[in-house]
Order: C-alpha cells, then sequence, then structure tokens
C-alpha cells in the first residue's frame, strides 16, 4: 500500500509542475498546502525528504518555496514513490537485493512475485509526472462529488 507520504509526494510534485513560475521563481509550501488541503506542517516533513532525495529545490526567506530541479517528464513516478516509501517490492526477499532467503532455490512463488514486481516496477518507472500533470479530475472519481444516477 502506498502511505500518504508517497501520495502526498507526488502531490506536491504536480502542484509544482502545474503552477511553475517562467521565471524560476519558489512557489510558497503555504501555497502548494492550501491548493493541496494537506497540513503545512506535513508537508514540510515531506519536503525535507524531497530536497534531501534531489527531487526538488527550496529556498528559504523572502521570496522563498520550493520548485523542480528537472522539467516533469523527466520525473518519473516510480523514483518519487521509491524515494519516499523505501523499494516497491510486495515480498521482503524482494525488497533488499542483500537478502539471501534459504528457500529461494525451491521456491515456487519466487517467479510470481518477481513478475509481480516487475509488472509494477515497470508501470511507475514508465509514468511520467508530465503524463499526470494538468489532468482534470472525472467528477465520477472525484472525492467531493457524487455522481448521479
Amino acid at each position: 500500500m502506498i502511505s500518504t507520504r508517497g501520495r502526498y509526494a507526488i502531490r506536491v510534485m504536480i502542484d509544482l509542475a502545474e503552477n511553475e513560475k517562467e521565471d524560476g521563481s519558489y512557489i510558497p509550501l503555504k501555497d502548494i498546502a492550501a491548493r493541496q488541503e494537506i497540513s503545512k506542517k506535513y508537508l514540510e516533513i515531506i519536503v525535507k525528504d524531497m530536497v534531501a532525495g534531489g527531487l526538488i529545490v527550496g529556498a528559504s526567506g523572502k521570496g522563498g518555496g520550493y520548485r523542480l530541479c528537472r522539467k516533469p517528464e523527466e520525473y518519473s513516478v516510480g523514483e518519487i514513490l521509491e524515494l519516499m516509501e523505501g523499494p516497491l517490492a510486495s515480498v521482503a526477499c524482494q525488497a533488499d537485493p542483500e537478502m539471501t532467503c534459504p528457500r529461494e532455490a525451491i521456491c515456487q512463488t519466487l517467479p510470481m512475485w518477481t513478475e509481480f514486481d516487475r509488472m509494477v516496477h515497470d508501470y511507475f518507472y514508465g509514468k511520467k509526472l508530465s503524463d499526470i500533470c494538468f489532468t482534470s479530475v472525472p467528477v465520477r472519481n472525484h472525492p467531493d462529488k457524487q455522481q448521479e444516477g
């Protein structure tokens, strides 16, 4: 399951991409928090890790805030999720490449987990930030709207 850290990090990245300023100025965290309806205090923790991981850059003081380091099409959703969540592996033996499982040679489920994890990896690493930006949310999928019917 993807935690709020991972989901909110993606929302921050989308917000930064969609509100990027032509002059390269920074976007205040309070503005992102307000647009995304996420606690500014919680976002402070998340963006600190995003800066440390090289996804975004930040500046403090007057005119400070955050901005993307690269163009939206140069980010994969997978790199954002793995920075915030760790490995996107379904089982422990797949999460840690250093781990040696005593059952590896006879494990009948290992090929299934390997295939599943490859599909998840390829999906999220094949999806670019630019693929999910500038899209409207269909009414039927928006949590604040109820579909009539």
